[in-house]
């Protein structure tokens, strides 16, 4: 919608969905967004930022299990825009998740509302822009779920909660970052690490002796980070919508798109205390530094900065196996989360997937299973919706990896509905890698250094391993997950590294069944906005 009358076209178009929506009586939560490019200075230097409501990052949305969020998005930068939700399950909805394979880009000067649902989830998630490389500038925020008030949650009620978005930065313009991976050239090393925004000085205010809960995502574009507190240790709490066991860290690592709730309580003399995350796994290591003030405070606490592990890979796999799911607690229902037997499901289906960097047409490019993902000119999810051809081919990229060069394609695998499957990624380079699955939580039942093989399921941890939405694989090793396929739709597979995703380390995972019943899958929105070959048709009513 755009012109003078897209305010009475959006009130006209919410009115109509609250009158059919199936959610029955949960509540809807509305915001309104306005994106436009400003002046940020993260670093000490004027930069050109995308801000949400004139906000970098941008603004959080508090919401409870099952709550509607209605979001309309107002477009005023002068390029296509996508905001995707990294976490928020779309459940049956793979319309709303705002990436370029499932959804068309809000034009410039119009606006776009996404409806979405929290539904059956809690936990700590993020929103970011999805497209053209405008992460990079912002557009980013965080998302936190509660638990219904009648759903016990397995700690008490902290004095606060806090979100702490944390990330590595360039000081470079978006678009001239873009610019250089279009040329097939490398970034380089970030500037610098940002938190909440910030490169030093952001503060948190507590109370002597009361606990609170930070909300911890790496933001980032490029590397892994390291948090710790100094003079306090964290217990962590919550993993990407799953409670934990409350094991106590003084440092934790955080990969690239990845969320953790930790409680700290206030325990020391009254001081300013340091919050300090580094760069892992590099050479060179970069660091910022927030600041946990006491309300009484006296002032800088003495003593050094707490030093952090820098490229000890061993540590951090070994902290990643202690991380493991509280069966007892529940979720967003009441039932325990080890209610489902996840060790006991029966898999139907191993996929293996190896990422690979490579040169193709002069240009670094990277690639899943030898393919490296070029996006088509019809949104993936519509142009299957409308049975539009030569889009794309299920079954564009296979099950496993094999011996040859990376080649361009627009990839896609075809799974079944309900199927329980075994996704093995295999990490044969260098660098530690992070893979998302949109729309999908999984379990991580494995993680190890070297190849896998069938035998490397004897050591897989069938009983409490953590369900969670994005996990890393260390250099020259691998992890296997369990994930049921129980949400119907288009969805993306991807790095988070955000310059190998955009060079193409990424799929779709086309989920598939002959049901046309809503209970399976809603159809698409009425207020879906078409492009590519999908421009003029017309969309059904919900």
């Amino acid at each position: 919608m755009a012109g003078g009358n897209a305010g009475a076209a959006a009130r006209l178009f919410l009115a109509a969905l609250l009158a059919v929506l199936v959610a029955g009586d949960d509540p809807y939560r509305f915001f309104t967004w306005t994106v436009t490019y400003g002046d940020i200075y993260p670093l000490g230097v004027k930069q050109q930022g995308i801000l949400i409501n004139n906000q970098f990052p941008g603004p959080q949305i508090e919401a409870v299990t099952n709550d509607n969020l209605i979001i309309n998005v107002h477009n005023n930068l002068t390029e296509p825009f996508l905001l995707s939700w990294s976490g928020l399950q779309q459940r049956r909805n793979s319309f709303e998740d705002g990436v370029a394979g499932t959804t068309c880009p809000i034009p410039p000067g119009a606006n776009f509302t996404y409806i979405l649902q929290a539904k059956d989830q809690i936990g700590t998630y993020y929103y970011f822009p999805s497209l053209a490389f405008h992460k990079a500038a912002g557009g980013f925020g965080g998302i936190r779920v509660l638990s219904r008030p009648q759903i016990p949650v397995p700690f008490p009620p902290p004095a606060a909660d806090y979100t702490v978005l944390i990330g590595d930065w360039y000081k470079g313009n978006h678009k001239d970052l873009r610019n250089v991976l279009d040329s097939g050239k490398m970034l380089g090393f970030p500037d610098g690490l940002l938190i909440n925004g910030r490169s030093n000085g952001y503060t948190f205010t507590v109370q002597p002796g009361k606990t609170y809960r930070f909300r911890i995502t790496n933001v980032g574009l490029a590397n892994s980070l390291n948090i710790r507190f100094q003079g306090h240790t964290m217990k962590l709490v919550e993993v990407e919508g799953s409670h934990t066991m409350q094991s106590t860290y003084s440092s934790l690592d955080v990969h690239l798109g990845q969320s953790y709730s930790v409680l700290v309580t206030a325990d020391q003399p009254g001081f300013d205390y340091a919050i300090v995350v580094s760069t892992r796994f590099t050479s060179k290591i970069i660091s910022s530094t927030a600041v946990m003030r006491y309300a009484n405070s006296a002032g800088k606490a003495p003593g050094p900065l707490p030093g952090g592990p820098t490229i000890q890979i061993d540590w951090s796999l070994n902290q990643a196996r202690s991380i493991r799911w509280n069966l007892t607690a529940s979720g967003p229902r009441p039932n325990p989360q080890g209610s489902y037997h996840y060790g006991l499901v029966p898999v139907k289906r191993t996929i293996t997937l190896a990422n690979s960097a490579g040169i193709i047409n002069g240009k670094q490019r990277y690639a899943v299973n030898r393919v490296s993902y070029v996006n088509p000119d019809t949104p993936l999810k519509l142009a299957d919706y409308y049975k539009i051809p030569g889009v794309f081919n299920v079954g564009s990229i296979s099950d496993n990896p094999s011996s040859g060069g990376a080649y361009l394609q627009t990839s896609v695998m075809g799974a079944n509905y309900r199927d329980y499957v075994e996704i093995v990624f295999q990490n044969d380079e260098n660098e530690v890698q992070s893979w998302h699955i949109d729309g999908y939580a999984f379990w991580v039942v494995g993680m190890d250094g070297g190849k896998w093989s069938p035998a490397s399921r004897q050591g897989y941890n069938l009983r409490d391993g953590v369900s969670r939405y994005t996990v890393q694989v260390y250099p020259n090793s691998w992890t296997a997950i369990y994930m049921p396929l129980d949400n119907v739709g288009m969805w993306n597979v991807r790095s988070e590294h955000w310059a190998r995703q955009y060079l193409g380390q990424q799929f779709y995972l086309r989920v598939w069944t002959p049901s046309t019943s809503w209970r399976d899958e809603f159809p698409i929105p009425k207020n879906a906005l078409l492009c590519g070959r999908a421009a003029g048709r017309r969309t059904r009513p919900l």
